[in-house]
């Protein structure tokens, strides 16, 4: 319990110390708790594969670090996905390429997929089912170092352009 000492401080005595242990222990009670509530078991929640990123502007172009494992970043301000998938990284369109709504990645199913249509697509961008007639379109790209380098005013559709193909870099 809080006093008021005499100099306007306040003092704990007689306050509970809790033990470090059960202080840890309780709180990763309380956060599986919340994620089970919201629907995500506390394994897939760690195992997520995605971040979110924002890739630094040269004029056209945007600089992302390599990805230093197999993995998904979302750049939201430009509309992009960065991803490393079998020693490769693309750099992708947001947009689902059959009326541009926003992919998202699912981690359970090793897949983007549109929440609109529900077309589904492997992490290399190639389609898999649903309404889309392609697959995700991916803008050109190269290496520069530790990072991939996207030019923002190349973007390849598999059924249109051939570069669609090698729109990556190896790793």
């Amino acid at each position: 319990m809080e006093r008021l000492q005499d100099n306007g401080t306040t003092s704990c005595n007689g306050c509970p110390l809790v033990d470090r242990r059960e202080f840890l222990r309780d709180a990763g009670a309380i956060a599986a708790g919340v994620l089970i509530a919201l629907g995500v078991s506390p394994a897939n929640a760690m195992a997520a594969p995605i971040r979110f990123v924002t890739g630094t502007r040269h004029g056209d172009e945007h600089s992302y670090p390599l990805p230093a494992a197999d993995g998904t970043q979302i750049d939201r301000d430009n509309d992009a996905i960065v991803t490393r998938y079998q020693g490769k990284v693309y750099v992708f369109s947001l947009a689902c390429p059959h009326q541009n709504t926003a992919l998202r990645w699912e981690q359970k199913d090793n897949e983007f997929q549109c929440p609109k249509h529900h077309s589904k697509y492997r992490p290399d961008g190639t389609f898999i089912e649903g309404r889309a007639t392609r697959s995700m379109d991916r803008f050109a790209v190269r290496k520069d170092g530790g990072n991939v380098i996207a030019d923002f005013n190349k973007l390849y559709q598999e059924d249109q352009d051939d570069a669609w193909k090698t729109a990556f870099v190896s790793i």
